[in-house]
C-alpha cells in the first residue's frame, strides 16, 4: 500500500483551498532499467475528492504526471470542521483514500 497523502485544507471566506501531496512512483512505461528492460507503466489514473461525502472533484490522469504529484483545488461552501476526502486509483488497481479536516 502507498504512503498516506498529505492533505491540507484551509478555509478563507466561503471557500476552502485544498492542497494534496500524493506519494506514488508514476512510471510512464517508457524508461528502461540498468539491464535494458522496459519498466512497466504504473501511474495514477483516477483522482476524486469529496466534501462531507458529496463529490466535488474528479480527474483522469495519464503517465505524463510527475512522480509524487501535487494537486490544489478550491471547494465552495466549505468551512472549518468540514471533512475533505481524496481518493486515487492507479492502473494496477491499487487504491488510496485519505481525509483531512478543514481548518
Amino acid at each position: 500500500m502507498a504512503d498516506p497523502m498529505r492533505i491540507r485544507a484551509q478555509a478563507a471566506g466561503d471557500k476552502a483551498t485544498v492542497r494534496v501531496l500524493m506519494s506514488h512512483e508514476m512510471e510512464t512505461g517508457q524508461r528502461k532499467d540498468s539491464a535494458g528492460k522496459t519498466i512497466p507503466a504504473w501511474f495514477i489514473q483516477d483522482v476524486s475528492a469529496s466534501h462531507n461525502g458529496k463529490p466535488v472533484f474528479s480527474a483522469q490522469w495519464g503517465p505524463a504526471v510527475s512522480k509524487n504529484p501535487f494537486l490544489q483545488f478550491n471547494v465552495k461552501g466549505a468551512k472549518a470542521g468540514d471533512k475533505i476526502a481524496v481518493t486515487w486509483t492507479d492502473n494496477k488497481g491499487d487504491k488510496r483514500t485519505d481525509e483531512a479536516t478543514v481548518s
